[in-house]
């Protein structure tokens, strides 16, 4: 068996703090040799530039770094002119996403669908880019059913897509079945677990709910139990997301993909764990 890949996320700081927090983060967290970083996208496009210049000062640091792209509201002039400029600057990887509307954006732009932007990046780049597409093992908040948000899933690999990354799931059951049902379809294509630290109950909850991620109602219990005693909520969180992690590869999983937040604490004590 390959050895698993690890893979982990940042998002684009906004402000000349969060900037050089983030360097700091990420020089710890580089101490782990992931196989590559990778830097968000916001919706309707709100950080490109911020994630390109995130991407290149990583790069500049020696880091594998990957930009997430998304397609809600772009045109293709707009994703051709970001592709030439990722190609220009040598970058390789690729994190291809339909993307969230921006509250009050509307609904423009020429792709509705992710699958439409790895065929377009296909089409523009040919194999210039090894290109990640996401997966939802718990299905995505807006299909319609299981079985359409598999259909989705396979139209981008059959698009182009090289592999994929899960949306984070805390059920290791959720992940295998999807596996299964995309091995059913013929389709065989790495599928790297997406795993969320818990360091704060109300955050979780939060995104977990706009995500449509499944927090099992024990751990959603035992959580709310502790209060406001954040020393106890990031022990047991670091106890229930290493042994999902073990148990996802042990099952073969070909890697994990850190929802890090910018923050370098919880993702290193569970890497430490599991090396």
């Amino acid at each position: 068996m390959s050895q698993p890949n690890f893979s982990i996320e940042f998002f684009p700081p906004k402000t000349p703090e969060g900037i050089e927090k983030l360097r700091i983060t990420r020089a710890q967290l580089a101490t782990l040799n992931p196989t590559y970083f990778s830097v968000t996208f916001g919706a309707g496009g709100t950080t490109q530039q911020g994630t390109l210049d995130t991407v290149l000062e990583m790069r500049a640091e020696g880091l594998e770094a990957a930009p997430h792209l998304s397609c809600v509201g772009g045109s293709a002039a707009s994703i051709r002119a970001i592709l030439q400029q990722y190609q220009a600057h040598g970058i390789r990887r690729l994190v291809a996403l339909r993307g969230d509307m921006p509250s009050g954006y509307g609904a423009g732009g020429e792709f509705r669908y992710a699958s439409e932007l790895v065929e377009f990046i296909r089409k523009e780049t040919g194999d210039w880019f090894r290109i990640e597409v996401a997966a939802y093992p718990e299905m995505h908040p807006q299909a319609r059913s299981p079985q359409d948000d598999l259909t989705n899933f396979t139209r981008k690999i059959n698009a182009g897509a090289d592999a994929a990354i899960t949306q984070y799931f805390y059920n290791a059951d959720a992940y295998f079945q999807f596996v299964d049902a995309v091995a059913k379809t013929g389709i065989q294509v790495p599928i790297v677990a997406g795993i969320m630290p818990i360091t704060n109950y109300t955050q979780l909850m939060r995104f977990s709910e706009m995500c449509g991620a499944e927090i099992p109602r024990w751990i959603r219990l035992k959580l709310a139990s502790y209060g406001d005693d954040g020393a106890s909520i990031k022990a047991f969180g670091l106890d229930v997301v290493t042994q999902l992690c073990e148990r996802l590869l042990e099952g073969g999983a070909p890697g994990l993909h850190f929802y890090s937040m910018n923050q370098a604490v919880a993702t290193t004590a569970i890497w430490q764990r599991l090396v």
